[in-house]
């Protein structure tokens, strides 16, 4: 089963430990990185480590931007021994379901970028109902979902 954990005192190293697969590195940015723009962006952001069972598996972060608004979801990785099972799929379930509670605001629009090249990952955003919008950042195009506003 794979859960999301919010990253605190006693994960944040396991998130260090992460390895993304060869060649990944023009991808995404490893937690480390990560963890210290969560530790700049702290009022409006919440980084996750993805769990399979007890251990560490993967880590995203959700951040909202409050100049747009919408919610962006940065970072997004499995580690390299634990990739192709299917768990990077059930991470966004559970990362679009947290940003479906509003944490940070009452915004439908959810955002992220991907590289071009990462094909495994564009299908599985297409597959969420991720969208291109047109904009691109170097090699970075941006995808997004229109998430249902909650029931009052």
């Amino acid at each position: 089963m794979i859960t999301l954990h919010k990253i605190d005192e006693s994960n944040f190293l396991s998130a260090f430990r992460l390895q993304l697969g060869e060649g990944q590195e023009k991808y995404v940015s490893g937690p480390i990185r990560s963890l210290a723009q969560a530790y700049v962006y702290r009022d409006q952001c919440q980084p996750f480590g993805i769990f399979h069972g007890e251990e560490m598996v993967g880590y995203v972060m959700v951040i909202c931007d409050y100049d747009v608004p919408e919610y962006d979801i940065w970072h997004m990785m499995i580690d390299k021994a634990h990739q192709g099972r299917g768990y990077g799929r059930k991470a966004m379930e559970q990362v679009l379901a947290y940003i479906g509670t509003k944490p940070f605001g009452d915004y439908s629009r959810v955002c992220l970028t991907c590289h071009e090249e990462n094909e495994a990952a564009l299908r599985l955003y297409r597959s969420l109902g991720f969208a291109p919008t047109g904009s691109r950042d170097e090699e970075e195009i941006e995808l997004v979902l229109d998430i249902a506003p909650t029931e009052a």
